[in-house]
């Protein structure tokens, strides 16, 4: 397989998470986002959006957005499981990722922050802004779930979400007010899946 991400992308590093997470590995292909290289036209062709990560099956299939990603990744190799339990858990699991992946990341990625910038707003504020409330909210979804991790004994597709989108959460400066989040972050991060997978340890990181 062939990952086309960036190394401060936190959507590619939730792919690289869940690749460590379940034993599988994949070639990684760069592309400098602050330098345009996810409009070239070679990337283009292959992801259409413009956007990382994309992975490239072993069959050549393109397959694009990170929890689309991650979910086929579930289904080719189930174990370890990322969306475990009944029907009702596996619900409660993915509406905790989409809170990041939906409702926080996509309004304060690079894309969204250039045009405030150029309507002359401030982009950062902004950022913390979304992020702050979003977290309010987890936080809230998470406070009774069953720890160390947000559903339990084990990493699911929630913490996968929920770790990346911590980096960004400190890069923006952000009201650090959320105990549980910290600790289930500081719970992943003791393994290698999650703290070998960060952005300082890619191969493009700068």
């Amino acid at each position: 397989m062939i990952l086309h991400g960036y190394w401060r992308s936190s959507a590619a590093w939730r792919v690289r998470i869940v690749l460590a997470l379940k034993g599988l590995t994949a070639d990684q292909v760069p592309h400098h986002l602050r330098d345009g290289g996810q409009r070239a036209p070679g990337y283009l062709a292959l992801n259409p959006q413009g956007l990382v990560p994309a992975l490239v099956t072993d069959d050549g299939q393109v397959l694009t957005q990170s929890l689309a990603i991650c979910e086929y990744l579930e289904e080719i190799a189930p174990e370890p499981s990322i969306l475990p339990g009944d029907a009702a858990m596996r619900a409660r699991i993915r509406a905790a990722a989409l809170v990041v992946a939906a409702d926080i990341h996509p309004i304060q990625n690079l894309k969204i922050l250039r045009r405030l910038r150029d309507l002359g707003q401030d982009d950062q504020a902004w950022a913390r802004q979304v992020i702050e409330d979003g977290f309010d909210a987890l936080e809230a979804l998470l406070a009774d779930t069953p720890g160390p991790f947000a559903f339990g004994a084990a990493p699911t597709l929630a913490d996968v979400c929920l770790v990346p989108q911590m980096a960004n959460t400190r890069r923006f400066g952000c009201d650090l007010r959320w105990p549980r989040l910290q600790a289930i972050e500081a719970e992943c991060l003791k393994l290698d899946a999650f703290r070998l997978t960060a952005a300082e340890h890619q191969p493009d990181a700068e």
